[in-house]
């Protein structure tokens, strides 16, 4: 099968094009080049603002090294058109093929046309609209086979005939296409895995005998014989009844390995992985139980297939101080009437117990360890087995997310788990007007998408036609969950009464995606009765309805901001670095609940950058919680802040059906970083005071240790240049959304994107999410008002202290410094070209000097005594 992904580029028309040809025209054409594949528009003749129209594709392959990634587009001048003897360049666009987009998502951009050199005169910019179409590709269709009539007589010497003609065939067969993408990486990955891969990188085939070649050749992985039926696993050891002369340092068996999780503290864990087990004496659902270090934990039953099978993952903290050496795993046959969550009055049928100073170290990069099989010993299965995996990592392991946890107590909801928030969207509905509606009747358009309803003004109707020209807004979210957009006509009859006499809707499929500020042509609806089974005329209305991709919708508070790039990826610019996030542990939190009359915290943290939501597990019953988890995100803006709440869990008891599950998860406070203030490749290893503020005052819930460091991937110049161009999208100055309906839509995002999340598994609750989005900071409050008005008296201050100043320099106080204004101030005067280098110098220098008193603190955090926190009244 050919890979049927295809980059569609549609050359819309461009605009206002330099003329080129000596009569104040052009005669344009556009040539494209995507790797190596060239293709070429018509030539429209003399037209500064050409309109082609025209679909061009281009086969996406793999990446190369001699071809980029890059679309190129060139705009020139047909010679053969005019008294110019030479095609002349009319501009250029280069596009990044990360900023494309699946069809569908597709919009109409224009963009800017470039110099190729410093002194190519060059304006104007060309309509493109680019997408990815990944058809499905064509199977080859069999050739039907030729059977021999029975009346026939085969000869023997002709056996051996359609054999010689099936392999000449295969021989005319075309030689299968180049795999696709993300076949090509998946070899690539394959090859970096072991021996147990083998098969996937065998299904890929290369389109080449070099090809294959170069596959084979690529491992660098070595060779390792084994001599003899020799098994590589731990080897179990008898059982025994006393494991009292076990004893030896853990830290001499367990050397601290080189991992990714450089940023935090490494926590050993003792991994075991039952699989299944065969020839069980026992027709029920068997359990498996491990003991280890005191600490015992029985496995959901198993599933009678062919074999019994569990394929659990268990963790188990080891301790430096840990001294027990003996690891049992056994298997028991839970009868009726026993309960599940011990094996007291179960049916013994064999165990394991292994040596831990045996058990392997598994260094992550390292391939995952084969499970073996191993004979189970006393009990009642004389013949059975038991296939497990065991050995000892840390929580950099692959498998450590998901398996069961001693510092969880096995709750399954406290998993570690990563969130994406849904992609949000601008739905503008522009109402125009509505025709051929009842005369002298006061009505209104009524718009509803989902739970959102927006209502346009009340007009009068005197000649069947009402006007309003009014835009209404809404949040969308991608998938798009709700598929139309439903618009009423409402009829007015009295102070409180209203009647709907038309609906219509447009299905969500059919709106059209704007990036820019170009016009929308609009389109009529008719309305139809809703109370009448049969489609019954009652007028029509003009709108226009669009999604707005360029704007960012609003889902946070201005400041404390984490993402600015617009909706439409097509205008999304290159990362400019990555963000690195160790959550340590927190220190001396406060008890949130109590149970069996004793105080508890099930914290877990939440992290927040841009669209990625993190969470860690929650750890049971600790009042200094240690997680060592780390995190990165990638940074497009400087001027942006990573926000980290810990919060209190009850879904440990959600999962036993108690009553408590229907409770909110306690906020315990949170830390705002911003990306600005931290230096490029520093590690900032700090401990913040977590601080909640309620209607009481400010508590401290205690302390989150946390590690920072920002990384820089771009160049530079690039980075310097993030800091010369507006912080929101350019849509968000061309036609600016007034403050109040701001605040509206940001308070239905929050809505949205709580919705979206709490559908997850486990979900991130809904608490959890307005307070990490802050949705609740625009309330009115006594103690905001005056922190705003000592901001004012502070901006203030610095005026009134210049003309102080001033008046003491004019009255003399300061006979020296009255002489030196004075002497610079003659200077200037007699040489005014040193005005600006003066003030420059003077700016310089004052840089200079505050430079040396630098804060070397930490990244700052919430100020309690700025912000009037402190204070009692709210």
């Amino acid at each position: 099968m050919a890979s049927g992904r295809k980059l569609i580029v549609e050359v819309v028309d461009a605009r206002n094009l330099a003329p080129k040809d000596g009569h104040g025209t052009s005669s344009p054409y556009v040539i494209l080049d995507f790797y190596g594949q060239r293709r070429k528009t018509k030539v429209v003749p003399r037209d500064l603002n050409p309109v082609w129209n025209e679909v061009l594709e281009f086969n996406v392959g793999k990446p190369s090294d001699v071809f980029g990634d890059m679309l190129e587009v060139d705009v020139n001048h047909d010679k053969s058109l005019g008294p110019t003897t030479r095609n002349n360049f009319l501009g250029r666009v280069r596009l990044d093929s990360r900023q494309f987009v699946k069809k569908g998502e597709e919009a109409l951009i224009y963009y800017t046309l470039e110099k190729k050199h410093l002194f190519n005169w060059i304006q104007g910019e060309i309509g493109l609209r680019i997408y990815f179409d990944d058809a499905a590709p064509v199977p080859a269709v069999p050739a039907p086979e030729v059977k021999p009539k029975p009346s026939e007589e085969v000869k023997p010497e002709a056996d051996t005939a359609p054999t010689a003609d099936a392999e000449k065939e295969k021989t005319n067969e075309e030689p299968l296409p180049a795999p696709p993408v993300a076949a090509e990486a998946k070899a690539k990955e394959a090859l970096s895995d072991d021996s147990d891969h083998d098969t996937e990188v065998s299904s890929v085939k290369p389109s080449t005998p070099m090809r294959e070649e170069r596959l084979k050749t690529s491992r660098s992985m070595p060779e390792i014989k084994i001599n003899g039926d020799i098994p590589i696993g731990p080897q179990p050891i008898p059982r025994v009844s006393s494991i009292s002369s076990f004893t030896s340092d853990v830290s001499d068996r367990f050397p601290m390995e080189r991992s990714s999780f450089d940023l935090v503290e490494k926590m050993h864990y003792l991994f075991v992985q039952v699989v299944k087990a065969r020839s069980l004496p026992t027709p029920g659902n068997p359990v498996a139980k491990i003991v280890v270090s005191g600490c015992q934990v029985i496995s959901k039953p198993a599933r009678k297939t062919m074999y019994f099978e569990w394929d659990q993952t268990f963790a188990f903290r080891r301790d430096s101080h840990d001294s027990a050496s003996i690891l049992e795993v056994s298997v028991w046959d839970p009868l009726i009437s026993s309960s599940m969550t011990d094996v007291r009055g179960h049916n013994f049928l064999g165990g394991i117990c292994f040596d831990a100073t045996e058990i392997p170290l598994r260094d992550p990069p390292d391939s995952p360890l084969a499970p073996q099989w191993y004979r189970l010993e006393g009990g009642g299965a004389h013949k059975g087995d038991l296939m497990l995996a065991t050995w000892v990592g840390t929580q950099a392991d692959e498998s450590f997310p998901e398996a069961w946890k001693t510092d969880t107590a096995g709750n399954p909801s406290s998993r570690s788990k990563i969130y994406q928030s849904p992609k949000l969207w601008y739905l503008r509905a522009n109402i125009i007007e509505a025709q051929d509606v009842p005369l002298s009747s006061s009505f209104q358009i009524k718009a509803q998408f989902g739970f959102q309803v927006q209502k346009t003004k009340s007009v009068i109707t005197h000649n069947g036609t009402s006007s309003w020209n009014e835009d209404l807004m809404f949040v969308a979210a991608e998938p798009f969950t709700d598929h139309q957009l439903l618009l009423f006509l409402v009829e007015q009859r009295g102070p409180k009464e209203t009647s709907v006499v038309g609906v219509a809707n447009v299905p969500l499929a059919t709106i059209e995606r704007r990036v820019d500020d170009r016009v929308v042509v609009s389109k009529w609806l008719t309305f139809e009765d809703p109370n009448e089974e049969k489609r019954i005329y009652r007028g029509r209305v003009q709108l226009k309805v669009f999604f707005d991709g360029g704007y960012h919708v609003m889902d946070e508070s201005a400041h404390v901001c984490s993402d600015y790039r617009p909706t439409a990826k097509q205008l999304w610019k290159p990362p400019i670095g990555t963000i690195e996030l160790g959550i340590v542990g927190c220190k001396n939190l406060l008890p949130m609940k109590s149970i069996n009359g004793k105080g508890s915290t099930d914290a877990y943290a939440v992290a927040k950058y841009g669209n990625k939501w993190v969470r860690t597990r929650a750890i049971s019953d600790n009042l200094d919680p240690k997680w060592n988890e780390q995190y990165t995100w990638r940074v497009y803006d400087p001027s942006t802040v990573l926000t980290i709440g810990i919060f209190d869990s009850w879904e440990a008891f959600g999962s036993d059906g108690q009553k408590e599950s229907t409770r909110p998860d306690f906020r315990m406070g949170k830390v705002l970083i911003r990306i600005s203030n931290l230096e490029m490749g520093k590690v900032y290893k700090n401990t913040y005071p977590l601080l909640l503020l309620n209607a009481t005052g400010l508590k401290k819930m205690g302390e989150l240790e946390v590690a920072v460091r920002f990384i820089r991937v771009a160049q530079t110049i690039d980075l310097l240049s993030v800091y010369s161009q507006p912080l929101w999208p350019i849509m968000h100055h061309i036609k600016p959304i007034g403050v109040v309906q701001q605040e509206v839509l940001r308070t239905i995002a929050v809505k949205v994107t709580a919705a979206h999340l709490a559908r997850s598994e486990p979900p991130l609750r809904r608490e959890v999410v307005t307070y990490m989005l802050d949705a609740d900071s625009h309330t009115f409050s006594m103690r905001k008002v005056r922190v705003n008005w000592l901001r004012i008296v502070n901006v203030l201050s610095g005026v009134i202290d210049m003309v102080k100043w001033f008046n003491e320099t004019r009255s003399w106080k300061n006979p020296t410094a009255t002489v030196l204004v004075h002497v610079l101030l003659m200077m200037l005067v007699w040489f005014p070209d040193l005005i600006i280098p003066t003030m420059a110098f003077y700016v310089f220098a004052i840089g200079v000097w505050n430079y040396r008193f630098r804060s070397r603190a930490p990244p700052p955090h919430f100020d309690p005594k700025l912000s009037l926190a402190e204070t009692n009244r709210h």
